[in-house]
C-alpha cells in the first residue's frame, strides 16, 4: 500500500487512538493500529478487545492495501516529522517506510490479518443525541466511577432511558460505593430495548465518549449490537463492550426523609472546603460540617499539620446538626455544578447528605458521611 496525507491530519488522527491500544501488552497486535486505505480514504483502527475506534480520513491513494503498525511509536514519528506532506508506503515482510522532507524512517509492522475484526454499524436504529446533553451528563457522573476492579458492575456508567410523564428522559448513575451521581435530562427520538433495560457503559468507553462530545459541535449517534453500544460521530465510529452485570438499584441509596434542607452559595462553599481540605491527609481526610440557623461552621482537625474553620452565612431553618464528610467528595460535586444555590439535605449525623442545585431537579448526588 502507499498513500500522501498531510502531517497535521494524520497526527489527529494517530492521537484520537492513543487512549485506546492496549497497554498492557497482552497481545502484540493490540499495541497496534490498523491502517487500511481505499477510494481516497485512509482507515485507522485501534483495539483492546474492550473499546474500538475507527476513523476515516482523506488521503491520496497511490497503492491500496492494509498494514498494522504500533500506534504509539507512528505517532511519536509523525509528531516530530516537519510540516510537510507525508509519504507511507509497505515493503516486504511488512516493513514500512515513512519519508517527510527530508526524514526517512524503516519501521517494523504486524500482518492485518492477526488484526481482531471490526463490526460493520448498521445505522437503522440509532438514536441522536445534542452533543452538549451528552457532554454535560458525562461530566456530573464520570467523577463518581467506581476503580475498585473486584466491584465490576461498578466499573463504568449505568444508562437507562424511559418514560415520564408523556416525555422520554435519560438517566445516568454512577456509584463507587461511597457517594452516588445521578443525572438526567430530557430526550427525543425512540428509546431502544438495551436503552429501557438500562446499559453498563465501562469507564474506558464513557471517557473516550466525553472526548468525543467534547471535540466539536455536532450530534452523536448511539446504538447497540452483540452486546455492545456503537457511537457514531461524524467519521468516527466506537464500538464498546457493555460490562455484563446488575447494577445495584440506586434509588435505594437516595434517602427519602432528609427534611433538614441548608440553603449555601455554591462557590463560597466550594471554595471553603478546598482551604479546609488543605491540612486533611490520606489518615485525616474529613471535615468537619456543623448547621446552624443562618451559620454552618466548616472546620478540619489533624494532630499531624494543625486545625483550621471557617464560617459561611446559610438559609436554614432547624436543629443544630453536625456530621464528618470526606472533604474531596463535597468538592467533586460542587465543582459539576453551575448554580449558584446549593442545597444540602441532611437527616442527622449518620446518614447521607444530599446535594442539589437549589432551583434544579436534573441532577443530584448522595455522599455517605465518615464516623465523628
Amino acid at each position: 500500500m502507499e498513500f500522501r496525507i498531510s502531517k497535521e491530519i494524520f497526527m489527529k488522527a494517530l492521537q484520537r487512538i492513543q487512549g485506546i491500544v492496549e497497554k498492557r501488552n497482552t497481545m502484540p497486535i493490540l499495541s497496534n493500529a490498523l491502517l487500511e486505505v481505499q477510494n481516497d480514504q485512509l482507515f485507522i483502527t485501534a483495539t483492546d478487545l474492550e473499546v474500538g475506534m475507527k476513523s476515516s480520513y482523506p488521503t491520496a491513494v497511490i497503492r491500496e492495501g492494509k498494514i498494522t503498525v504500533s500506534a504509539k511509536k507512528l505517532y511519536e514519528i509523525v509528531k516530530e516529522m516537519p510540516d510537510e506532506e507525508i509519504h507511507f508506503t509497505t515493503k516486504d515482510n511488512d516493513w514500512v517506510e515513512i519519508t517527510c522532507g527530508k526524514a526517512r524512517f524503516n519501521i517494523v509492522g504486524l500482518s492485518s490479518e492477526e488484526f481482531p475484526y471490526f463490526p460493520k454499524v448498521k445505522e437503522e436504529s440509532f438514536l441522536v443525541f445534542k452533543n452538549e446533553i451528552l457532554a454535560d451528563m458525562i461530566e456530573k457522573t464520570s467523577y463518581a466511577i467506581c476503580y475498585d476492579e473486584t466491584k465490576y458492575n461498578l466499573n463504568g456508567v449505568f444508562i437507562k432511558a424511559f418514560d415520564e410523564n408523556g416525555e422520554n428522559v435519560l438517566k445516568m448513575v454512577a456509584t463507587d460505593g461511597h457517594r452516588l451521581s445521578v443525572s438526567q435530562k430530557a430526550i427525543t427520538g425512540n428509546i431502544t430495548s438495551e436503552l429501557s433495560k438500562g446499559v453498563i457503559f465501562p469507564k474506558k468507553g464513557i471517557f473516550e465518549l466525553k472526548k468525543m462530545v467534547e471535540e466539536e459541535d455536532g450530534e452523536i449517534m448511539l446504538g447497540f449490537m452483540d452486546n455492545s453500544a456503537v457511537i457514531k460521530k461524524g467519521n468516527t465510529v466506537v464500538v464498546m463492550r457493555l460490562i455484563d452485570g446488575e447494577f445495584p438499584d440506586y434509588t435505594k441509596v437516595i434517602p427519602a426523609s432528609n427534611d433538614r434542607i441548608v440553603q449555601i452559595n455554591r462557590d463560597k462553599f466550594l471554595h471553603s472546603l478546598k482551604r479546609m481540605a488543605i491540612l486533611s491527609s490520606e489518615k485525616f481526610k474529613g471535615v468537619k460540617i456543623e448547621v446552624n440557623p443562618e451559620l454552618v461552621i466548616i472546620s478540619s482537625s489533624n494532630p499531624e499539620l494543625g486545625e483550621a474553620r471557617e464560617e459561611i452565612e446559610v438559609q436554614y431553618e432547624g436543629n443544630n446538626i453536625s456530621a464528618r464528610f470526606n472533604a474531596k467528595y463535597l468538592i467533586d460535586v460542587l465543582s459539576v455544578m453551575e448554580q449558584r444555590e446549593v442545597e444540602l439535605k441532611l437527616k442527622d449525623e449518620l446518614s447521607p447528605v444530599i446535594m442539589k442545585a437549589a432551583a434544579e431537579e436534573e441532577f443530584l448526588a448522595v455522599i455517605m458521611p465518615m464516623r465523628l
